[in-house]
C-alpha cells in the first residue's frame, strides 16, 4: 500500500481490510474522515489512523449519528429570494444571509474562506445548484443559508457547466467533520430532486421555500 499521506479509497479499504463499496458507504454518510477532490474521494492518512484508533479504543461501538435535520441549521431569516446574474455579487449577498446566524462569529473570516474555497474548485455541484462550504474555529455549531435567484448565474462553474440558480451556503465548526459531511450530503441529495429545484424556484415567498426545505 502506498505511504503517501493523501489515501485513495482503494487504499483505505486495503488499509482497513474492508471493501471499497462500504469506504463509499462511510464517506457519503460522513462517518469516516474524508473529502472530495473533484469527484474522486480522498483521505488524510493521519485522520484514518485517528479515526481507527478511536474506534478500537472504545471496542468497535460508536453512537448512532443524530440523523440530519435542515430545521436544526436554518431559520427562515437565512432563505433569500436573490436577483443576482453574477457569482461575485450573488456569494457576498449570501454571506450577508448567513452571517445573520448567531453561530457565525466572523463575518469577514466566513467571506475569506468561501472566497478562498471557490479559487481552489468551484461548488457549483450541477443541476442549477451550487453548495460553498466552508469549516472555521470561529463557528460555533453547523449552520447554513439558502438563495433562489430569479436570474442564471451565467459565471458560476458547475459540473454540467449549467447555470446556477440555487446557492446553499454551509458553515460548520473546524471539529465537525462528521455533522458537516451529512448536511452536505443530505442538502446535496435534497437539491438534486428536480421537484425541489422547481418548487423552490417557483416559490413566490422565502417563507415558501423554508416549507418546502423543512417539511
Amino acid at each position: 500500500m502506498s505511504t503517501h499521506e493523501i489515501m485513495t479509497v482503494e487504499e483505505v479499504a486495503a488499509y482497513l481490510r474492508v471493501s471499497e463499496r462500504t469506504v463509499y458507504e462511510w464517506a457519503q454518510k460522513g462517518e469516516i474522515p474524508s473529502g472530495k477532490l473533484g469527484t474522486s474521494w480522498r483521505f488524510k492518512r493521519g485522520e484514518i489512523e485517528r479515526w481507527v484508533n478511536q474506534r478500537l479504543t472504545r471496542g468497535g461501538r460508536t453512537a448512532p449519528a443524530h440523523p440530519f435535520e435542515v430545521r436544526d441549521v436554518l431559520d427562515p431569516d437565512r432563505v433569500v429570494i436573490i436577483d443576482e446574474s453574477l457569482k461575485e455579487p450573488a456569494l457576498e449577498r449570501m454571506i450577508d444571509v448567513l452571517a445573520r446566524s448567531p453561530r457565525i462569529r466572523e463575518r469577514a473570516e466566513l467571506a475569506r474562506a468561501i472566497f478562498e474555497r471557490e479559487r481552489l474548485m468551484s461548488t457549483g455541484i450541477g443541476f442549477g445548484v451550487a453548495v460553498p462550504h466552508v469549516r472555521l474555529r470561529s463557528v460555533k455549531d453547523l449552520t447554513m443559508a439558502l438563495g433562489a435567484s430569479r436570474q442564471d448565474i451565467d459565471d458560476y462553474e458547475s459540473l454540467d457547466n449549467k447555470p446556477v440558480r440555487i446557492i446553499c451556503m454551509v458553515a460548520a465548526g473546524q471539529n465537525q467533520h462528521s455533522e458537516y459531511l451529512r448536511a452536505l450530503a443530505a442538502v446535496s441529495s435534497r437539491l438534486k430532486d428536480p421537484e425541489v429545484r422547481e418548487s423552490i424556484l417557483a416559490a413566490e415567498s422565502e417563507a415558501s421555500i423554508f416549507e418546502l426545505l423543512t417539511k
